[in-house]
């Protein structure tokens, strides 16, 4: 691989990556929505990624997770159904604080690599300089 092709894996490495953190702070506003005049709470999205053919990735899409919603007793809230129950949203900001540091550190690593290939192309230059 040239090292100008290497730019091109990171910056793609580090679109994916930023877009992941974008979902998952949509992920994270929406934790708490509820279900309300029948219409569902908000369903956890991840982000789909896939390698290209040149050694970088791309954006696959957004899938919504099918995992059941978490639901509450609060007979006392007014979008309880006839049980008392209230569905809230399937986010737990648990993991999407540990989803959101792994998509930050890959987002870190991959600004290293692009620095990296930065400097060597500039000793490379160098090396021509007398």
């Amino acid at each position: 691989m040239s090292l100008l092709r290497s730019f091109a894996v990171s910056v793609s490495a580090m679109t994916a990556e930023r877009y992941r953190m974008d979902v998952i702070s949509a992920n994270l506003a929406n934790a708490n929505t509820m279900r309300m005049n029948g219409q569902d709470p908000y369903r956890r999205r991840m982000v789909a990624v896939m390698a290209d053919g040149s050694g970088g990735v791309r954006i696959q899409g957004t899938l919504e997770d099918a995992s059941p919603f978490r639901v509450v007793h609060e007979p006392g809230n007014p979008y309880a159904d006839a049980d008392g129950n209230v569905f809230y949203s399937n986010v737990d900001a648990i993991t999407e604080m540990v989803d959101m540091i792994s998509a930050s550190r890959a987002y870190e690593a991959n600004i290293q690599a692009f620095n990296l290939t930065k400097q060597m192309l500039q000793s490379a230059l160098d090396i021509g300089r007398v």
